[in-house]
């Protein structure tokens, strides 16, 4: 991304970013669909610090801005080939609403995810999620 539009993306509060011990350690970069609709369209962690809740920090922060801002609904995708990110997506609450075939070059398609941001959907769903 060029840095013009990180600069731009930063300004507009589009770019969520993680520290630990003053390292840059994930980011999340927000995107409106129709200048309207929240859309994750990256959110990524360094490799060696994966699976100790920072992509999920990152997504809650999001979430409680978007709440106050309004937003309904919240929505990503993944490259069809791409099972972990998918399942990283369900784990976090978001379901599947949608498919685009062959978007991404070489015939592979993209799945699009959804999370409702009301309260009590989110209530609902973590009283039904079972605990490990």
């Amino acid at each position: 991304m060029p840095a013009e539009v990180i600069k731009r993306k930063v300004t507009q509060r589009e770019i969520i970013v993680a520290e630990k011990s003053g390292q840059l350690v994930g980011y999340l970069c927000l995107e409106y669909l129709w200048s309207l609709v929240p859309y994750i369209a990256l959110i990524w962690v360094v490799e060696d610090q994966r699976r100790q809740g920072i992509g999920k920090t990152l997504l809650c922060h999001l979430e409680n801005v978007l709440r106050e801002q309004g937003h309904a609904a919240l929505y990503s995708s993944s490259q069809a080939n791409e099972p972990v990110p998918q399942s990283w997506y369900r784990r976090t609450g978001f379901e599947e609403c949608g498919f685009i075939a062959g978007i991404n070059g070489v015939k592979i398609g993209e799945i699009f995810f959804r999370k409702n941001l009301s309260y009590l959907t989110q209530l609902i769903a973590h009283r039904e999620t079972p605990t490990p």
